[in-house]
């Protein structure tokens, strides 16, 4: 993954690892995470509710940096986004995942049937009893 590089302000509580990721300072919340709540309208106090690691006054700043810094911000999460959905389909092509999904699918049909099968079995012994 080849992201954007960052240098934040005093101000932005926000540090970039060596291989791209942007979190909080002092914590391992990323700042997809906390742009991603404030984008579905939650409140500092709910997103600090969800990540008390996360103070307040760093909720503020990230928000206030998200602002200032918005169109290569969204372009730096829209290339994470990118990356993690062509990760999940190089997943998704793996002989081995694609076994294994398979024996789930059919354990988790299997645990449907036998399920229905008590199910039906419960019900006939109740209209017995009746």
């Amino acid at each position: 993954m080849n992201l954007k590089r960052f240098t934040f302000t005093e101000g932005a509580p926000l540090a970039q690892d060596e291989r791209g990721s942007i979190r909080v300072t002092g914590s391992r919340v990323t700042l997809d995470t906390i742009v991603h709540c404030y984008q579905m309208e939650d409140t500092v106090e709910k997103i600090h509710d969800n990540f008390p690691t996360v103070s307040v006054a760093q909720i503020k700043a990230i928000i206030d940096w998200y602002q200032n810094h918005q169109a290569e911000a969204d372009e730096y999460l829209q290339e994470g986004e990118a990356e993690a959905e062509r990760l999940l389909q190089e997943l998704k092509s793996w002989p081995e995942n694609i076994e294994f999904r398979e024996k789930i699918r059919r354990y988790r049909l299997e645990k449907i049937q036998r399920y229905r099968e008590q199910k039906s079995q419960r019900q006939r012994e109740q209209l017995i009893k009746t």
